[in-house]
């Protein structure tokens, strides 16, 4: 019902048609249910917190719950209910704004403690007329540390009479010390449908004509907001002198026809630049809005994915026959892994667009980016390419030159063991013990001369201590159960560890390198090197491709 109004000045469909009762707040099923059953078994929680984005209703539920609690009913003796009169002079004074026990806060002007001592100084007394005092802040979320820290002690254990409403669209900057003292309810986004029977329902009420078609696009705008949505509607109404018309509608959102938008897709998936610059400029200059028409290509990407893996939403009824047509045939000419590069590109094509000095320059160099870099070849097929051009069809194997047996490096198990045959076997064993320093030290200022079974002599640098080599010993020890002699030989480190392995890499890398196949792929990718070491493949009797599970070499390209 629309709220009443005495004035001569004309009131905004936002406020003229605000709900006054619960049956009247569109999408909020959960909170109304748990209201109700809240009221009618008498569990009102002492503070509860309306959480969501503009416009769905926060400050109205604030007020609703208000009068919920205090109407008296027509007859002056009813009690809490979930469907107030609107007739008492609570629900009266509650509905206009001046009832003087429903305080109605604004956070973001009152943010300091001495705000908030104003209201620890009231709680103290009863309500004037109503059976519950009730603060109402808005915004709460902008109140000052220490104001939330003021209010604390009163938030969690009030007076019986007094109930706290809180209304945020910024629920993470509410303290979780506030927030646990509260019962949270998360208003939706309205749907658009919801949106629809709510727009359909006021031009009925004030006998005003409304294409169908214009009010969806006002609920799509409104994004699922109530509020925006009558403004838009308010708005469209002024500009079609009483008549809400699609033409009119297209021109006041700046959206583009949604035919010209299949075009411009069209022309954007099938590479014909020339007609899609053609087609953008003319549904520019004729209004169209470029984040608009980069909003509906965003979304035809998006419908298009949903048709290729359910084709089933074809038969959806809520699709016109055309945009069925459109889809239908499109899909037929794209795939998953295209439409998603084209969804990236677009998305990130929307900052572009609203920063943008001059938004359509924006829009036509972020499509002519789509249109060659979505249809760019996968590496599979880069790949398959490089094999025709270099007349290869398979990659023969290599092996690279191994490291002396002593100092090669192996994979063994990660179970410590009791025997060590290499340096190797050591070095596994103190990883498995979480021994870095130790490993550091004997893979980067060590040179084994000769390890064998209880000796082990090595070249060492100067950071090399003597505590060190003791420790060295030590670990032999305790690991085999032997005594180890650990002898220390002059020279220079030339040969450690790290180096080794460091140079069989490289000569790895250089042996792959070599090879005709990936010598191809080097050549037609100027710049790019062999960075690391992966899988080793070869290549079976058939001369297909087949993993060596024994080693490992890295094919990695930068």
């Amino acid at each position: 019902m629309a709220e009443e109004e005495k004035q001569d000045n004309y009131v905004v469909l936002a406020r003229k048609y605000r709900p006054q009762n619960f049956e009247d707040l569109l999408g909020q099923d959960a909170l109304v249910q748990t209201l109700t059953n809240a009221i009618k078994s008498n569990r009102l929680h002492h503070a509860y917190i309306l959480t969501g984005i503009r416009g769905v209703g926060k400050t109205t539920t604030a007020r609703l719950i208000a009068k919920a609690l205090n109407c008296i009913g027509p007859d002056g003796k009813g009690g809490p209910t979930t469907h107030p009169c609107g007739i008492c002079e609570n629900c009266k004074s509650i509905a206009a704004g001046r009832n003087i026990d429903v305080l109605e806060l604004d956070a973001a002007s009152r943010t300091g403690v001495d705000d908030i001592r104003d209201i620890l100084d009231g709680v103290r007394y009863k309500p004037t007329n109503c059976r519950y005092k009730i603060y109402i802040i808005d915004e709460v979320h902008m109140l000052s540390k220490n104001a939330f820290n003021a209010l604390l002690k009163t938030l969690e254990e009030p007076p019986a009479h007094v109930k706290f409403i809180f209304a945020t669209t910024e629920i993470r900057k509410v303290p979780v010390t506030v927030l646990s003292r509260c019962q949270r309810f998360d208003l939706q986004r309205l749907q658009i449908d919801d949106l629809m029977k709510l727009f359909n329902k006021i031009v009925a009420e004030e006998k005003i004509k409304a294409d169908e078609e214009a009010l969806h696009m006002i609920a799509s705008a409104a994004d699922g907001s109530a509020r925006d949505g009558l403004s838009l509607l308010d708005q469209a109404i002024s500009l079609g002198s009483g008549k809400v018309r699609v033409d009119i509608v297209k021109e006041m959102l700046g959206m583009a026809d949604r035919g010209q938008a299949f075009e411009i897709f069209d022309y954007l998936i099938s590479g014909n630049m020339t007609g899609l610059i053609q087609k953008l400029q003319e549904v520019y200059k004729n209004g169209a809005n470029p984040t608009a028409i980069l909003n509906d290509l965003i979304n035809i990407t998006h419908m298009l994915t949903k048709v290729l893996l359910i084709p089933a939403i074809l038969k959806d009824e809520k699709l016109s026959e055309n945009e069925c047509e459109f889809l239908r045939t499109t899909s037929a000419k794209t795939n998953i892994a295209l439409l998603s590069k084209m969804w990236q590109m677009l998305i990130k094509g929307l900052s572009e667009v609203q920063n943008a000095p001059v938004p359509i320059d924006a829009l036509e160099m972020i499509l002519i980016r789509v249109a060659y870099s979505a249809n760019l070849p996968t590496p599979a097929e880069l790949l398959e390419s490089v094999k025709k051009k270099s007349s290869l069809s398979v990659a023969p194997s290599f092996s690279a030159p191994q490291p002396k047996p002593a100092l090669q490096v192996v994979h063994t198990s990660s179970t410590p063991t009791t025997s060590f045959d290499k340096i190797t076997d050591f070095i596994r064993y103190l990883e498995d013990n979480k021994q870095p320093r130790l490993v550091y030290t004997l893979k980067n200022d060590i040179e084994i001369v000769e390890f064998t079974d209880g000796i082990m002599k090595f070249k060492a640098t100067e950071r090399v201590s003597a505590d060190t080599v003791l420790l060295i010993g030590k670990f032999l020890e305790t690991s085999t159960g032997k005594t180890w002699k650990t002898e220390v030989v002059p020279g220079a480190v030339v040969l450690s560890i790290a180096s080794i392995e460091n140079a069989q890499k490289e000569a790895d890398k250089k042996n792959v390198a070599e090879n005709p196949l990936v010598k191809a792929i080097l050549d037609e990718f100027k710049g790019a090197k062999i960075e690391t070491l992966m899988r080793k493949f070869t290549t079976d009797e058939s001369g297909d491709f087949e993993e060596n599970n024994d080693e490992f070499i890295n094919e990695d390209f930068n």
